[in-house]
């Protein structure tokens, strides 16, 4: 059970109509998020978006994540796709950190007082991921499947997220 029980209805009515581009509906998610949730177990939040690696030719090229949106310190950009963000994308699936040093070598720290994270995939109106929701906590087992499935519906009712049907997170 995750040390934080969240009611994401407050996140849900701030986000209640939101517009605007994607980009901006991702910036309106990431600052809500961050808002509602700072004080409760969220250390940073930010999505990362899928592109290719400069140089390489499309199709099948090399990829790498960038950052977008996010609150509330800086962020590694570029990473790479053996990272927690990149194995959501590639598995198109949620992931739950519970402790961050169970990914030994494929955790990329951006921040070492980060102890766990949940990642969720974006996919497009073709279900292509094309990129990541992360979110990190100072804390262990800051997340768990009920986060992960508040988090899917309100991506999903914002437009960031094309709907897709429940598949179980992977979790570490």
């Amino acid at each position: 059970m995750p040390v934080h029980e969240r009611d994401y209805a407050p996140l849900a009515v701030a986000l209640n109509n939101v517009g605007g581009n994607r980009a901006q509906r991702m910036r309106s998610f990431a600052d809500a998020m961050w808002r509602f949730y700072k004080d409760h177990g969220v250390s940073w939040v930010g999505f990362y978006l899928l592109e290719d690696v400069p140089g390489d030719e499309p199709p099948g090229g090399e990829q790498q994540m960038v950052l977008g949106p996010s609150r509330d310190k800086p962020a590694c950009s570029p990473i790479q796709m053996h990272g927690a963000c990149g194995m959501s994308c590639l598995k198109q699936r949620a992931i739950i950190v519970s402790d961050v040093s169970n990914l030994g070598p494929n955790y990329i720290a951006c921040d070492p007082r980060d102890r766990s994270e949940i990642i969720l995939p974006l996919f497009d109106e073709n279900a292509n991921a094309y990129g990541v929701l992360d979110i990190d906590s100072f804390d262990r087992n800051a997340f768990g499947e009920d986060d992960a499935r508040q988090l899917k519906r309100l991506l999903e009712s914002t437009a960031i997220c094309w709907p897709t049907p429940w598949v179980q997170p992977l979790y570490y």
